[in-house]
């Protein structure tokens, strides 16, 4: 949809940030379009790889929660030129996650450029060219300087090219990762870094530690088992570190246009992170000096959160006999739509997601995962942790402990439970036949806080098989709640068929519910202001306890009686509406 040419490629995992869209908060889908050489059509040519195919283009967003009716993404920010509601920014990307190569950039003002800019359309697909502007690199218009070059990197052509000038640049080490870690080889580098618009420029945010084996009377962690799951890669990991002590010290930025790498001070107490400012002054900015357009995009690092759980999975018990016997032990399940697919058994990743925890009035950012049982499949633990940094309940991590005498299903029981269900093969059947123009693909397994108890979600994808270049489309979306089921095109409609026919979603006029005493007063009997107002307060005062019944009911697992409070509250808020409106 937004790969514009072939030469372009989008990431398989794409990263999750927060843009505010129409003056609201909104989760966004976020990925940049970089260049793809291996389907470069003019050939693998020096000049093409060196000084044409140079740098990739664009931010591409997505609304989180939203689709067409054709099951694509709707984009609020993208295409070539960047359209949308995204703040004007520099587009080209010269320093991203697959540039790990490097570039001849730059030229005379009176020299015509030749680096692929923009794809043109029409018949002739032609291309606009651009010269880089920026600072990044190191220039080479000094003859020594290039040969020095030409051996580091065993490249003769860095001397006998005439693509190279007295005004050329060489941008090399442009993995935004690597940077950091020549910035400072002392830190440990997260290994999800993620894209977002700052103050006008595509930047890369990358977490960072100051990790330590040696705290003394304290177990140590193989991180990188602990920040191994289904959507980490091998080049994501450094095999076989072994820590007992990790702060996120750091909030890394890289600039995608020019490489820049700025070293944000976190963590104002860590005594390791002010050693190593003495030992190298200047390296790092302190925490007052980040700008607030950065701030609303920082948020909670991935792998401490994923360590966190590892170690929490052991240690939550504070009984020494259960502790002793190994007998309470959380594991983080499997991902079982990793493991429908046929491949190695990983561990399901967290996710960041908006959600309301139980008991809250207003929902947050967060990053969330659930355990069960060692050894077990069904639930036994929900866990959040507020990933806001703008929030002051940044870092706070919760734990809903779900009851022993009551088996929840676990995530891989749960995908066990929609694949095996009747309706759901039924809707899949035209994808799943053989000889299909479409195949069907499950998409990530989310749980969610419900009332009292927790609710799997899970998109379906389906993607032609007919034609190359082909992509997945949300065709449906599958509920679990409790032991009831719904699928449907869309979230509402498949809440609506777990509920019965209402997920309790509509509120406004209507019909007075059964079972609900209609209003005795007589049409046309107008009251005081002084009566309206008792009126209203005691209407408000029924729905508050027809919500709390409602609560109460969906914690039982009573799914009927908990309708039926619903539509009753909604009845007296409409009805207090009405009688404000005519007071």
């Amino acid at each position: 949809l937004q790969q514009v040419r072939g030469y372009y490629a989008f990431p398989k995992t794409l990263d999750v940030d927060r843009y505010v869209i129409d003056g609201r908060p909104t989760d966004s889908v976020v990925a940049v379009r970089e260049l793809d050489l291996n389907n470069v059509e003019s050939g693998d040519t020096w000049n093409n790889r060196r000084t044409v195919y140079t740098h990739g283009y664009g931010m591409v967003a997505a609304f989180g929660n939203q689709r067409q009716s054709t099951g694509e993404p709707v984009f609020f920010s993208g295409g070539i030129p960047t359209v949308g509601k995204l703040p004007e920014h520099q587009p080209r990307i010269y320093f991203g996650e697959r540039t790990d190569y490097y570039v001849v950039v730059g030229a005379p003002q009176d020299s015509a450029p030749v680096e692929l800019d923009t794809p043109s359309g029409g018949e002739g697909r032609t291309e606009s060219l651009y010269t880089y502007e920026g600072k990044g690199g190191v220039p080479i218009g000094n003859l020594l300087t290039r040969a020095a070059f030409a051996v580091r990197f065993g490249d003769i052509n860095l001397m006998l090219s005439d693509r190279v000038n007295e005004d050329s640049r060489l941008l090399h080490d442009r993995v935004p990762v690597e940077r950091v870690r020549q910035a400072a080889p002392w830190l440990t580098i997260d290994s999800d870094p993620y894209p977002s618009v700052v103050d006008g420029r595509i930047v890369w945010i990358i977490d960072a530690y100051t990790t330590s084996a040696d705290y003394p009377n304290s177990n140590r962690l193989d991180w990188t088992q602990a920040i191994s799951d289904s959507r980490t890669s091998a080049d994501q990991l450094l095999m076989g570190q072994r820590v007992n002590y990790a702060r996120n010290s750091v909030k890394a930025v890289v600039d995608a246009y020019d490489g820049t790498v700025e070293l944000y001070e976190w963590d104002e107490a860590d005594p390791i992170l002010k050693t190593w400012e003495k030992t190298y002054p200047g390296t790092i900015t302190p925490k007052s000096q980040i700008p607030k357009a950065l701030l609303e995009h920082l948020r909670y690092p991935q792998d401490l959160f994923k360590a966190q759980r590892e170690v929490l999975g052991r240690y939550h018990t504070t009984n020494a006999r259960t502790w002793y016997s190994q007998s309470d032990i959380w594991q983080v399940p499997n991902d079982p739509v990793n493991r429908a697919e046929g491949q190695e058994k990983r561990k399901e990743p967290p996710y960041f997601l908006t959600i309301r925890w139980p008991g809250d009035a207003s929902p947050h950012f967060a990053n969330t995962t659930v355990f069960v049982p060692k050894g077990r499949e069904n639930l036994s633990v929900y866990m959040a942790v507020n990933a806001d940094a703008t929030g002051d309940d940044y870092g706070r991590m919760r734990v809903l402990k779900l009851s022993d005498r009551e088996q929840i299903a676990g995530p891989g029981q749960t995908a066990n439970f929609i694949s095996t269900n009747p309706v759901v093969a039924e809707k899949l059947l035209p994808f799943n036949r053989q000889g299909a123009s479409a195949t069907a693909i499950y998409g990530n397994l989310l749980t969610l806080p419900l009332g009292g108890g927790l609710m799997y979600v899970q998109p379906i994808y389906t993607q032609t098989t007919a034609t190359t270049g082909s992509y997945p489309a949300l065709r449906f979306v599958v509920v679990r709640f409790g032991e009831h089921l719904g699928i449907g095109e869309t979230l509402q409609e498949a809440l609506d068929k777990v509920f019965e026919g209402d997920a309790g979603a509509e509120t406004g006029e209507g019909a007075v519910p059964e079972g609900v005493e209609p209003n005795p007063a007589e049409p046309g009997e107008p009251e005081t202001p002084v009566d309206a107002k008792e009126r209203v307060r005691g209407l408000l005062d029924e729905a508050e306890v027809l919500f709390t019944g409602a609560d109460e009911a969906l914690k039982a697992g009573d799914l009927g009686a908990y309708q039926t409070k619903m539509k009753a509250a909604e009845a007296k808020i409409a009805e207090a509406a009405k009688v404000l409106d005519e007071g």
